[in-house]
C-alpha cells in the first residue's frame, strides 16, 4: 500500500516541485494551496504519470479554521497521512512603517499559526502509527533579522526553531522533523511580494526544483535542518561571526532595490 504525503503550497514552486517527487517515488498526495484549478490541473498530470491517487484540498491557510477542517477532511476520508511537508508561505515587503497590517496578520496565520496546527495534530496521528516524517520550509532568513522584510524573517526564524525543538521532543518516536531552508528561488513568490526588482533575486536564485530535490534528500535521511545551495551555507554559516549590525546592513542592502 503507497504511504502518503500531504504538500501545503503544492499548487507552484517548491510545493509543486515537492510533489513530483513524491508521485515518482509513488507517495499517494494530498495536494493543499488556495487554487483549485491549479490544483486538478497538476494531479491530473501527476497521475497521467504516476500510479497514484491524489486529494485535492482547496482551503486558505490564513483562515484560522482552516488546518483543522483539512484535517477532519482527511480523517472523514480514512486518509492517513505519513509525511506532512508545511510549504505555504508568502511575504510581505517593503518597510514596516508602511506596508497593510491585514497583510502581515495573514502572513503570520500561515507561515507560523497554520503550521504549527497542522504539525501538532497530524504529528499526533503518526505518534500512533509509530513513525513519520515532517517537512517545515523555513528559509536562509531564519538565520538573521532582514530589513523590509521583518516580519516574514520573523517567522521563519519561529519555523526553524520551532521545528529543531519539536524534532528534539519526538526524538525516539520514529517521526522525524526537518527545516528546509531555501534562499532566493525562482517560483512564483517573488512577483506576488513584488521583490523581483531587489538585489536579491538579481544576485542569488536557485531553480525550485534543485532546492525541492535538495530538501526531498534531506527530508529522507531524517536531517534536521537542510541549507539549499553552497552560497546560502556560506551566507548562513558567516553569519555566525558576523557581527548584527553588519548583518543587518548587509540584509537591507539585498532587499533593497538593484
Amino acid at each position: 500500500m503507497n504511504k502518503t504525503a500531504l504538500i501545503t503550497g503544492a499548487s507552484s514552486g517548491i510545493g509543486l516541485e515537492l510533489a513530483k517527487l513524491f508521485a515518482k517515488e509513488n507517495y499517494n498526495l494530498v495536494l493543499v494551496a488556495r487554487n483549485k484549478d491549479k490544483l486538478e490541473q497538476s494531479a491530473r498530470e501527476l497521475t497521467e504519470k504516476n500510479n497514484i491517487s491524489i486529494t485535492v484540498i482547496a482551503k486558505d491557510l490564513s483562515v484560522r479554521t482552516s488546518p483543522k477542517e483539512i484535517f477532519d477532511e482527511l480523517k472523514e476520508k480514512s486518509v492517513p497521512v505519513d509525511i506532512l511537508v508545511n510549504n505555504a508561505g508568502f511575504q510581505v515587503y517593503g518597510l514596516f512603517s508602511e506596508t497593510d497590517l491585514e497583510r502581515e496578520l495573514n502572513l503570520i496565520q500561515v507561515n507560523l499559526v497554520s503550521l504549527v496546527v497542522l504539525t501538532k495534530l497530524f504529528a499526533a496521528e503518526m505518534l500512533k502509527r509509530g513513525g513519520g516524517k515532517i517537512l517545515n520550509v523555513g528559509s536562509t532568513g531564519s538565520f538573521m533579522p532582514v530589513p523590509m522584510n521583518a516580519i516574514y524573517c520573523a517567522t521563519k526564524a519561529f519555523v526553524l526553531s520551532f521545528s529543531e525543538g519539536v524534532a528534539k521532543d519526538l526524538e525516539g518516536s520514529g517521526i522525524t522533523v526537518t527545516t528546509l531552508c531555501p534562499g532566493a528561488t525562482k517560483t512564483e513568490f517573488a512577483k506576488r511580494a513584488q521583490m523581483e526588482h531587489i538585489r536579491l533575486f538579481n544576485m542569488m536564485v536557485m531553480d525550485s526544483a534543485k532546492v525541492a530535490e535538495i530538501g526531498y534528500r534531506g527530508l529522507m535521511k531524517g536531517k534536521k535542518v537542510v541549507v539549499a545551495g553552497l552560497s546560502n551555507k556560506l551566507t548562513v554559516f558567516s553569519v555566525r561571526f558576523t557581527p548584527r549590525n553588519l548583518v543587518v546592513k548587509l540584509g537591507k542592502f539585498l532587499m533593497s532595490p538593484k
